[in-house]
């Protein structure tokens, strides 16, 4: 049994901050930010929260599908910015809904996490065990962003997208070709970029010593990045990752209509098309007004191209995400 991606949804926080007012917040322009990453503006939550974005775009994502809430009977949130830790997410966005009869938990993989939820719900419904999945990527990265740190806050951003996902009819299944992804993961490189838990008080209270608002501020618990490393790291490990889906599933690259690339960094996209000898036309790109919104981006990108008219019944595309742990990945999915 195969699935189909059959709607969309997004939802962006509408308070936004660009180049110049990150320029007021340390050394750095416009020019210079645009330049070496491609980032005009980035959206940022005020009220909203990541369950609350999530919820959102769940919402119109299952608009676009024509699903109703009873059907659903999986629900998955990628997010390393959770507002809550228990209940999870993916619990919390049920209870939004109202989608009683969903099973719900939240997967961490940060940039690559839309593809790893897409690949567990695929593998949920190859199986059988269930038969429509919603799948949601949404990150509140400003609240894990030093915003005293240039070579982080420039990047990020917030937002939520989402997809259903229904499992084929049995004609449907006959005619439809079943993509199999690639994943991988090499934690021991995952020093590249980090995120201390602002619930990770160990090496603190076991001596006697008491937690202090520092303590748990400090500088760890926000996101940390070796830019040149992650960008060495995406260049080499995405277009490999891109060769082996199209290898293992005997696609050449002519027959994939857009390559659609977590929204890390403009050069590191350009890069990628260069290596894999794709025109750029192939790679849409939204960071420019969203920034790195780490699993968020991939499910906007999507969204966006669904609803103004770019994807077309029987287009082939490529999913690929990449970054913390390190983890990167890319599936191959065909247009409804």
């Amino acid at each position: 049994m195969t699935a189909t991606i059959c709607g969309t949804g997004s939802y962006i926080p509408s308070y936004t901050m660009d180049n110049h007012d990150i320029a007021r917040l340390v050394e750095t322009s416009d020019e210079w930010i645009r330049e070496r990453t491609g980032v005009i503006r980035r959206h940022i939550v005020r009220d909203e929260t990541t369950v609350s974005m999530a919820a959102e775009a769940a919402r119109r994502a299952l608009a676009d599908a024509g699903a109703a809430l009873e059907e659903i009977d999986l629900i998955l949130v990628s997010t390393i910015s959770s507002n809550v830790v228990l209940p999870c997410a993916a619990c919390e966005v049920q209870k939004e809904l109202g989608a009683v009869n969903a099973t719900c938990f939240d997967l961490s993989a940060a940039c690559t996490g839309f593809v790893l939820a897409y690949n567990t719900a695929l593998a949920y419904l190859a199986s059988g065990v269930c038969r429509t999945a919603l799948i949601i990527g949404s990150e509140s990265l400003s609240n894990l962003t030093n915003w005293k740190d240039r070579g982080t806050c420039i990047l990020f951003g917030d937002g939520a997208g989402a997809a259903v996902l229904r499992a084929d009819a049995a004609e449907e299944d006959r005619l439809r070709k079943h993509y199999l992804p690639v994943t991988h993961s090499d934690g021991g490189k995952g020093a590249a970029l980090t995120c201390k838990s602002r619930h990770d008080f160990s090496g603190l209270n076991g001596g006697g010593k008491e937690i202090s608002p520092e303590d748990i501020l400090d500088d760890a618990h926000y996101m940390q990045m070796d830019g040149q490393a992650v960008f060495k790291f995406a260049v080499k490990r995405v277009p490999e990752v891109i060769g082996e889906v199209l290898e293992l599933n005997q696609v050449k690259t002519d027959e994939i209509s857009y390559y659609i690339l977590h929204q890390a960094n403009k050069r590191i996209v350009e890069a990628v098309a260069k290596r894999l000898g794709e025109p750029m036309e192939k790679f849409p790109m939204n960071l420019q007004e969203y920034g790195n919104t780490s699993s968020a981006s991939i499910p906007i990108l999507l969204d966006e191209m669904n609803r103004d008219g770019r994807l077309k019944p029987g287009q082939k595309l490529v999913m690929a995400g990449f970054g913390a742990g390190l983890t990167w990945g890319a599936a191959i999915i065909e247009w409804r």
